[in-house]
């Protein structure tokens, strides 16, 4: 009897390492394909105070506020606030100078902000003249932005492409280098990403769906004159231009790439954001049943399984034919630099790496001169 107690007693253990280990697995996939939700105003506003004729703020210390750079706040009453580099800091505070703020009035003690790299709000705000047009992709009508030079125009476009959980409003950092070279811009929206079409439960599919909307939105261009096309790529869109420079319907159009903090493997982003989130690495392992095995990944809500091999990019590298640069945050906790590394050294006669004392998708904020140099460098080789 003892014997046989010790048995049911393992036997129970074992399981409930199993559903522990499922249940693990299940919590990160739904995590990852979530649907956008709102921003996390988790800063105060500690201080106002005047700095050589200009407004200065106060904020705690953190990784992120110390970092050098341009940033934005976004407030909680829907405001924001643009921040230059750091003129002061202690042991847990730090101030930054005012660049500006919207409304002008709008900053006082107390207030409760969101911390963001997305320096514009839309086009208008970046100083561009946009046009709202409309791309029909495979579930319906995605807006999108177009913008044209004011001059030296020619028959060559960008499309810019966001990145999970992020609006479009982040790759106009990278819209104003394509319009000051001369290109026409279209910045997409793609399925369940908020603006876009919603589908379903209004989950992500990490780039497997959402890459036919992009595609749509390369034929639009085509459609209206594109006789070269430049994919501007923000973390997941830049899984998804990696695709879609694959695509032998665009051979010879699709002409340069231009990545920043590009998701290159779905495996090693989802183990450093498992890390990111404070849970072991190798946690990550555990949702991949969840997105790769159908009738799983059907229980998380998804409306067909996430081919994950598809966005390895290390394995698949002699695929890669298009020119691409790579601009890589050297401390970004979310796309690995490592990736990017490994990827420029595979494919040294097609990729170069630039990288940015910055973690993911600041490298133009870190440094935005450097940023804008080197992109437009790459579109006019």
């Amino acid at each position: 009897m003892r014997v046989g107690a010790g048995v049911a007693a393992v036997a129970g253990i074992g399981l409930a390492l199993v559903a522990g280990a499922a249940g693990l697995g299940f919590a990160i996939a739904r995590r990852l394909t979530a649907p956008p939700s709102g921003r996390v105003y988790n800063l105060t506003i500690r201080g106002v105070v005047r700095h050589e004729g200009r407004d200065a703020v106060v904020l705690d210390r953190n990784s992120s506020t110390v970092a050098p750079g341009l940033y934005n706040l976004w407030l909680e009453d829907g405001g924001w606030v643009r921040l230059g580099p750091v003129i002061g800091e202690d042991a847990g505070t730090v101030t930054r100078l005012v660049e500006s703020t919207e409304p002008a009035d709008g900053l006082t003690v107390g207030q409760r902000a969101s911390w963001s790299g997305i320096y514009y709000r839309d086009p208008a705000d970046a100083g561009l003249d946009a046009e709202d047009v409309v791309v029909e992709t495979p579930v319906g009508p995605a807006p999108a932005w177009l913008i044209r030079p004011t001059e030296n125009a020619t028959n060559d476009w960008a499309i810019h492409i966001h990145g999970l959980a992020s609006p479009r409003a982040g790759t106009l950092r990278g819209v104003k280098v394509a319009a000051d070279a001369g290109l026409v811009s279209l910045i997409v929206t793609y399925r369940n990403d908020g603006e876009g079409p919603t589908v379903g439960s209004g989950r992500s599919t990490l780039g497997a769906t959402e890459t036919d909307d992009v595609r749509a939105a390369v034929r639009y261009a085509i459609a209206h004159g594109a006789e070269r096309i430049v994919l501007f790529g923000w973390s997941m869109g830049g899984a998804i231009a990696l695709q879609i420079a694959a695509d032998r319907e665009f051979g010879g159009i699709v002409d340069r790439l231009i990545l920043d903090s590009p998701v290159i493997d779905w495996y090693a982003t989802i183990a450093a954001n498992c890390a990111r989130a404070g849970l072991p690495a190798q946690a990550g392992v555990l949702s991949r049943p969840w997105l790769k095995w159908g009738p799983l990944a059907r229980v998380v809500r998804l409306r067909s399984a996430v081919p994950l091999d598809r966005f390895s990019w290390i394995a698949r590298a002699r695929a890669l034919s298009v020119p691409t640069l790579i601009l890589q945050g050297a401390v970004d906790t979310s796309s690995p630099p490592a990736e990017a590394r490994r990827l420029a050294h595979l494919r040294a006669d097609t990729v170069q790496l630039e990288t940015f004392r910055a973690d993911h998708t600041l490298g133009w904020n870190s440094e935005p001169e450097r940023w804008r140099r080197r992109a437009r460098e790459w579109i006019l080789a």
